[in-house]
Parts: structure tokens; C-alpha cells; sequence
């Protein structure tokens, strides 16, 4: 198999990882909140951008790849997070299965 080359240089915009902790409020149910675990840095590529109208609303939806330096325990329903900006990640794969690079597919949040 080959390698996949990704310039490191491309990783250039840096954002938090974010985990999702939940915490039971006493009434049966949970309440949610976000944990940074880590800054990385990230090549960030558009892939697609729609609009759906519905309900008497437009909703805009981006989707993005994003490409990471090789993490443990990196994985789809964690975020990226960089100021406002959120990215809910949908997929994580290896490209070339060499421990390298991560690439994941992911929702912008609030488009």
C-alpha cells in the first residue's frame, strides 16, 4: 500500500478537541457539556454546502475534511471547536493505515 503524502505545512489552523461529558441532574436525565482534551492542528478543506428549505425556514448545511496529525482515540461525536466555529465529526478514517494521518468528515455546526 502507499503512503499517503500530506504536506505538514497544510496543517496550519489550529483548534480544540472537544469531548462530550454528560452529567445526571437528578430528575431522570442528564445535562450536557463540552471537554477541550486537546489542541490540534488541522488542514481544513470545504466538500460541500447546501441549503434546504423547510418549515418556513433555510437551513445551511457545510460539510468539511479535515485532515490531523495520527491521534488515539479520535472519533466521530467528538468536535472540533475554533472560537464560535464547530465541527461536529461524522467520520474518522486512516487514510493509508500507516498511523499517520487522520482524515474526518465532518458538519459544521451553525452554518
Amino acid at each position: 500500500m502507499q503512503a499517503t503524502f500530506i504536506d505538514p505545512g497544510a496543517l496550519r489552523s489550529e483548534f480544540a478537541l472537544e469531548q462530550c461529558t454528560t452529567t445526571p441532574d437528578g430528575f431522570g436525565g442528564h445535562t450536557e457539556s463540552w471537554v477541550e482534551i486537546a489542541t490540534l492542528f488541522a488542514r481544513i478543506e470545504p466538500i460541500i454546502v447546501q441549503s434546504t428549505f423547510g418549515a418556513d425556514q433555510t437551513l445551511e448545511t457545510a460539510t468539511h475534511r479535515v485532515t490531523v496529525r495520527w491521534r488515539e482515540g479520535l472519533k466521530s461525536g467528538m468536535r472540533f471547536r475554533r472560537n464560535q466555529r464547530v465541527l461536529g465529526i461524522v467520520t474518522v478514517h486512516d487514510p493509508d493505515e500507516t498511523q499517520r494521518y487522520l482524515v474526518c468528515r465532518a458538519k459544521e455546526q451553525g452554518a
